[in-house]
């Protein structure tokens, strides 16, 4: 994924390019601004990272620009100090973009920014995709496995839609949860019921279940499934 992150503040930068890099993404970074909308036009950056209180421009201006002005639009993850919180919300009712609270997690920047990324590839995706013999179609939102259809709840589709999207990749549960509700959850009550009822739902239609545990990190779909 190509990540540009616009932020001011050295430390904060330095780190989220550090994580991110070694998450297995390519990263840009921005001091300021000016230079932040004018590498946020490259049509090959698919999440920005944009602090509300950058240097030489208003963060919330430079994020209503780019909702204006760039045809193309990424998804935007704004970094927000809390007492900005209330401010950020408002331009967040007309984008389906995200925000995390200064000083935040760098895992769940990730997370975030995987979720968010997803969800703008799923906006534009139509084809079914095959894995094995199990299939889901996007566009009609039809399960089959070993040619049975598989009936799913809402957030067992999009759960499948998780895992079938990168096989082999193991999807941790927090991950998981903020694909599913965008935000973390309390227990993993709400993972564990979903996967268990998709997993459920799997086995009686074909047989099996294609799902793998991976113990202390979380689920996979294997390429072979």
């Amino acid at each position: 994924m190509h990540i540009l992150v616009v932020e001011d503040n050295p430390t904060i930068a330095t780190n989220l390019y550090g994580y991110l890099e070694a998450c297995g993404h390519c990263v840009e970074t921005a001091p300021d601004g000016i230079q932040g909308f004018r590498l946020a036009w490259q049509d090959s950056i698919d999440v920005v990272l944009l602090d509300l209180a950058i240097r030489h421009t208003d963060g919330m201006q430079l994020y209503c620009r780019l909702r204006k002005e760039k045809h193309v639009k990424p998804p935007i993850l704004m970094l927000t100090p809390r007492d900005m919180l209330r401010d950020m919300l408002t331009g967040l009712e007309l984008f389906e973009d995200d925000y995390v609270v200064k000083p935040f997690a760098l895992e769940e920047v990730d997370a975030r920014v995987r979720a968010l990324h997803r969800r703008r590839i799923g906006r534009g995706t139509t084809q079914a995709v095959k894995v094995g013999d199990l299939t889901y179609d996007p566009a009609a939102l039809v399960v089959t496995l070993a040619g049975t259809r598989v009936k799913l709840p809402p957030k067992c589709l999009r759960l499948l839609d998780l895992l079938i999207s990168n096989p082999g990749r193991v999807f941790s549960r927090k991950e998981i949860e903020f694909d599913l509700w965008g935000e973390r959850q309390e227990t993993s009550d709400r993972v564990r019921y979903h996967m268990h009822l998709l997993r459920r739902s799997l086995l009686d239609a074909g047989g099996r279940d294609p799902i793998e545990t991976v113990h202390g990190k979380g689920f996979r779909l294997p390429p072979a499934a």
